[in-house]
This record gives structure tokens, C-alpha cells and sequence, in this order.
């Protein structure tokens, strides 16, 4: 249960959508990720772009792994479906359900350590497959719910709250889903809603796998070594009889990409991420122009933002394996079961 409950009364001013539903009734429980989360800003996107679509809240399937990332579906859409699985798992439990009800709409949430690391094998099967769902990955470069650790997007040269820098190089989602068959690809900035509401109802109506990495900042653990008034500092001088924590509040980043050129934001702990939003002439169904465009880009430090590629003519994957018309939840028993003799009949054809 949520340490603070939403009012169930809402302002009769609020505009509602064509099924008659207020953007409160796309809104899940309170939040407990810290004050200033970047992935909070992505649940607003989400619950903005669902209300938009007018998708019944009953006809949406929300799925997510382990860590911070894994709590957002908790804050979208309460009467959506659920399932929280194990670390890296979600994909598997989405390709499941899919397989047995085509028609819901999936969206599944992790992380870049959910998914870049334990989960790494079981999003790119999901993205081979084509399983039709929207894929975020909420890329803060940390193991959020365990200190901090660097994880598999982190970038080299980044250091840790304790100051150790990353040697590691890191694994780009965006250029991974490209080298194996993606069919959209896109990445947005957690703070700037504008672009990252049409991404996802983009991502929404696509009939294959939808991967958006969304670059989200951490407020917790972004301390600078040498402070005397750091953590690091106060633990180390400190005798505690227990251990315990504090994150300040911090105000969420906002920016708003611009239409061309390059956007500096700043970071939480000073660092400065450089965006650009793919220009005009940009063809986003060249998979080998766009790897070049986004390996030119990252070479000079920057982010590339926007939807990054699109291929509606590949088969999803109810498609590639001719599975039936109906959902497998419509389809009679008589149907599912059809007797012995049937099976008998099947079993002779690999005699």
C-alpha cells in the first residue's frame, strides 16, 4: 500500500478524452522513488500518453523486472493489468502473455541494469521475435536500489559517488537494437515531455517491438569526492550504531530539447549530457545511415534524441508464426482440445 493515498475526487474542470475518462484515471499509486527521480517524469509521459490515445485502462498490460525502474508501472494506469517478474525476466513474461492475447496493448519498463545486464540474452530474443509491445529502458547508469554500482550503460570516465571511475566501455541499447533487427528504435530525455509523449504514442501504434531509451538522472547518488560535508566524508569520521541514509530532496530537471543544434543539460551532480534531436532530413528507415549518424554523434559527446528508426513491413510475432485470428484466451476449448484423434492425426505427420 502507498505511504500516501491520491484523493479519489476530481477538479470537474479536467478535460476528458473520448472515452470519457479525466488524465486522473490514467494515474497509478504515489510514488517512493526520491524526490526529483527522472523516472517520475516518464510515468507523467506515459500516463499523458495513454489518456491522449483514449486506450481503455482494462485493455493495457504493465510489466517490469527489479529495480527503480521496475516501481514505475505501480505509479501508471491502476486499472491496467500487472505483473512484476524476476531481475531480467519481464521480456519472457511478456512474449508469454502476448502469445496468449494478442489484442492487449504491453508496455514494459526496466532499466539499464535490468535489462543491459541479467536481462541482456532476454531483450534481444524479445526484439528478434518482434513481440508487439512498447520496450522503455529508463537509463540512469546505476544500480539505483543498491548503492549506486556502475551499470552496463555507464559511461567511461563516469565515476561513482565514491568517486571511482568506470573503465568499462559501455553497451548502447539504441546501436544493440539496431545491430539485431529492431524495427523502432527511438531515445528521449526523461525532462523534456514534449518529445517523449509523441515517441511513446508513436511506439504505441507500431506492430513489432518498440524500444525507447530514455536517459533519466539520478538524485541520490550523484555526491563529489573531496566535500567534507559528502557522505562519504560524514560516514567515514562517523561511529553509527546502525546504518542509515538521507537523500535531499532535489527539483526534477526539466529541458526542453531544442529543433536543431545542441541542448547542454546539467545533471544532478554537475555533469553536463549534450542533446541533439535528429534533423529535418533525417531518414529514420535507413538502418545503416542511422548507426553511422548516431556513431558520428556519439563521437562528438552527443545524445541523439528522437525517434531513431522505423520498419513497418518486418512480421511481428504472431505473424512469423501464423498463430490464429482470435487471441488464444477467445479461442474455444473445442478448438484448443480438439481430441485424441486429432493429436494422433498431428503426431503421424513427425512419424
Amino acid at each position: 500500500m502507498p505511504s500516501i493515498a491520491k484523493p479519489v475526487a476530481t477538479h470537474p474542470s479536467l478535460k476528458r478524452n473520448k472515452l470519457n475518462l479525466t488524465i486522473r484515471d490514467y494515474e497509478g499509486s504515489m510514488s517512493t522513488l526520491c524526490a526529483g527521480c527522472g523516472h517520475d517524469s516518464i510515468t507523467a509521459a506515459i500516463v499523458r500518453a495513454f489518456w491522449e490515445l483514449s486506450i481503455e485502462p482494462h485493455m493495457i498490460a504493465k510489466l517490469s523486472g527489479i529495480g527503480c525502474s521496475s516501481k514505475t508501472p505501480t505509479y501508471f494506469v491502476n486499472g491496467a493489468h500487472g505483473f512484476n517478474s524476476a531481475h531480467g525476466r519481464m521480456p519472457a513474461i511478456a512474449t508469454g502473455a502476448n502469445a496468449a492475447n494478442k489484442d492487449v496493448i504491453y508496455i514494459g519498463v526496466s532499466g539499464d541494469g535490468d535489462s543491459l545486464s541479467i536481462g541482456l540474452g532476454q531483450m534481444a530474443h524479445a526484439i528478434r521475435r518482434n513481440i508487439r509491445m512498447v520496450y522503455v529502458i529508463e537509463n540512469n547508469g546505476v544500480y539505483g536500489l543498491t548503492k549506486g554500482q556502475f551499470s552496463a550503460s555507464t559511461d567511461v570516465g563516469s565515476t561513482s559517488k565514491k568517486g571511482e571511475p568506470n573503465r568499462m566501455s559501455p553497451i548502447d541499447p539504441a546501436m544493440m537494437a539496431l545491430s539485431i533487427g529492431a524495427t523502432f528504435v527511438a531515445r528521449s530525455f526523461s525532462g523534456d515531455k514534449e518529445q517523449l509523449v509523441p515517441i511513446l504514442k508513436a511506439a504505441v501504434a507500431h506492430r513489432g517491438l518498440a524500444l525507447i531509451d530514455v536517459i533519466s538522472p539520478c538524485v541520490t547518488f550523484n555526491d563529489h569526492k573531496g566535500s567534507t560535508k559528502s557522505y562519504l566524508s560524514t560516514r567515514q569520521s562517523t561511529v553509527k550504531p546502525i546504518e542509515t541514509d538521507f537523500v535531499p530532496p532535489a527539483e526534477e530537471i526539466l529541458a526542453e530539447i531544442a529543433p536543431s543544434g545542441v541542448t547542454s543539460v546539467t545533471m544532478h551532480d554537475g555533469s553536463v549530457l549534450r542533446f541533439r534531436r535528429v534533423p529535418e532530413k533525417y531518414d529514420p528507415t535507413d538502418r545503416a545511415a542511422v548507426m553511422a549518424y548516431l556513431q558520428e554523434r556519439a563521437g562528438k559527446g552527443e545524445v541523439v534524441t528522437g525517434v531513431l528508426y522505423v520498419d513497418e513491413s518486418q512480421a511481428d510475432m504472431h505473424e512469423m508464426n501464423q498463430t490464429a485470428e482470435l487471441p488464444l484466451v477467445k479461442l474455444p476449448y473445442s478448438k484448443l482440445c480438439p481430441g485424441s484423434k486429432a493429436l494422433d492425426k498431428l503426431l503421424g505427420q513427425f512419424r
